[in-house]
């Protein structure tokens, strides 16, 4: 028999304040626990989330939760899966926690699988560095276990972004699989149902979704142009019997149900209907990822190199163009990337999680500029009137919070590297972009390295003329000159730099009051 898989993708970020630019909110005064609600229009998400919940999640909860308790003591049970991110799990605490409850009803009833996945459905995977895409993974972990209960083993990168380096990474984490987008050029003549091993991988397994039977549904079911119009449950049925395989991967958004295709179109009926007909085939039965796995053994792998190969659901191209595809997309990218070493080092939960909120890929959707059918489909999710308009609104935003964490953690023009000895080979590995981060990493830094850069003068050289700070250098000068050794000359050291970090964020408070 052929494994039916359904899978139903819950995404919806927070949204970015639309006139954030154009109302000259950019560089105002704001305390710091204000901040998320200064960028992000809770207004917007709150009105998008409650008609989604009318239209879409709390009917097709029901319908599903109705079905599966319908068939719990027959041979072929209904059993579906739910990929969520975690913003989207964080509005369900914020919005609607009776959405919420109905979703640990789903998990309760041990016919719902749910999938890990990024918790700020973020491109961190597609950094060259992996410690932020690792940390947003585990996040979506913990928040799995902590409102719902669940340990995912199955992993859906953001928008089925996947490449080589991603299987790896997530590999190493503890998954035994992970989804991605079925597409023709990295299956090179293979059928997308069936089980396959990731090169370079020994354990994880990649399930592929069939995208043209899931764009079926997500995408043509109301259209009366389609010479297939209407899709019925016993036609749809009948084209899954008749597709051969291991595992037909059906995967689109859960909002389908609903608010993209309208309730008025049938599509509640068609999901209410549909189990019935599947189950009542032969050789089709309902299963979720992680069965399916169990069950079956790869028949081949699959190669998608990370240098230009990367592969997703989005578009015609199935790439990363969708957001990485234009000057305005890679300008905002890059200083999301940039900002990372800044944002952790300024070790503050608040600056932390806005700077993830902004990694979110729906900002970097919005700036899609192409046109044709995918321009379509983005300017019919784009809040904004334009894809300029969304760069300009997102652009602004990230700028102001730059200049809003380098105040607070009174950032250097250029880093100080940490080395033990003269030559690239004595670099430690360690810098710092700021005197907070200065200060943290001559705690930690090793005694060679600390009496090196002292005997130098490197320590006070890098305050006068990378901070411009005088006093701060000239503090540092005469402990150089002091010949302290040893711990006491880190005491000395680490005592001056505290000292004048709280006297500069003193006045700093004095003067701004506020950010």
């Amino acid at each position: 028999m052929t494994s039916v898989v359904f899978v139903f993708e819950i995404h919806q970020p927070h949204r970015l304040r639309r006139n954030f630019f154009w109302e000259n909110k950019i560089f105002k005064r704001a305390k710091k626990e204000e901040l998320f609600n200064y960028y992000f229009d809770n207004a917007v998400n709150k009105e998008v989330f409650e008609r989604a919940c009318k239209k879409c999640y709390f009917p097709s909860n029901q319908i599903l939760l109705d079905l599966i308790d319908k068939y719990k003591r027959e041979k072929k049970q209904v059993k579906v899966s739910f990929s969520l991110s975690g913003v989207f799990l964080e509005q369900c605490e914020r919005f609607n926690k009776d959405l919420l409850e109905s979703f640990k009803q789903l998990a309760e009833t041990d016919c719902v699988e749910f999938l890990n996945q990024t918790h700020y459905h973020s491109l961190a995977s597609l950094y060259p560095e992996k410690e932020e895409f690792i940390e947003q993974v585990k996040m979506h972990q913990q928040i799995m276990r902590d409102l719902l209960n669940c340990m995912p083993k199955v992993f859906e990168n953001t928008e089925l972004l996947y490449n080589n380096a991603i299987a790896r990474t997530i590999e190493k984490l503890g998954y035994k699989g992970i989804f991605t987008e079925g597409a023709e050029r990295i299956l090179r003549g293979k059928s997308p149902n069936y089980l396959y091993t990731p090169k370079g991988c020994k354990k994880i397994m990649v399930l592929l979704r069939n995208y043209k039977l899931t764009d079926d549904i997500g995408f043509r079911f109301s259209a009366r142009w389609w010479s297939e119009w209407p899709l019925t449950a016993d036609k749809y049925a009948s084209w899954l019997a008749a597709t051969s395989g291991q595992c037909i991967n059906i995967f689109p958004d859960y909002e389908t149900f609903g608010e993209h295709q309208w309730p008025e179109t049938g599509i509640h009926e068609f999901l209410k209907h549909l189990p019935k007909e599947i189950l009542k085939r032969q050789n089709l039965y309902m299963a979720t990822p992680s069965e399916v796995i169990e069950k079956y053994a790869p028949v081949g792998e699959i190669d998608v190199p990370e240098p230009g190969g990367t592969v997703s659901w989005a578009d015609l191209e199935r790439d990363a163009s969708c957001w990485l595809g234009n000057t305005l997309q890679w300008a905002y990218y890059t200083n999301i990337r940039r900002l990372e070493p800044l944002v952790k080092e300024a070790d503050d939960k608040e600056f932390l999680k806005i700077w993830r909120c902004f990694q979110t890929s729906d900002h970097l959707y919005y700036m899609f500029t192409s046109g044709g059918a995918p321009g379509e489909v983005h300017s019919y999710f784009n809040p904004f009137s334009s894809p300029a308009d969304g760069f300009v609104t997102a652009q602004s935003a990230i700028i102001d919070f730059e200049n809003r964490v380098r105040l607070a953690v009174i950032a250097a023009n250029e880093p100080f590297l940490f080395y033990t000895g003269l030559g690239e080979k004595c670099f430690t590995g360690t810098m710092a972009l700021s005197l907070k981060g200065f200060a943290k990493n001559l705690r930690k830094i090793s005694m060679k390295s600390l009496e090196f850069h002292n005997s130098h003068g490197d320590f006070e050289k890098w305050a006068e003329n990378s901070l411009y700070d005088k006093t701060l250098a000239e503090q540092l000068r005469k402990i150089r000159l002091s010949k302290l050794k040893g711990e006491k000359l880190r005491k000395s050291i680490v005592k001056v730099v505290n000292e004048r970090f709280s006297e500069l964020s003193m006045q700093m408070q004095t003067v701004t009051k506020y950010f």
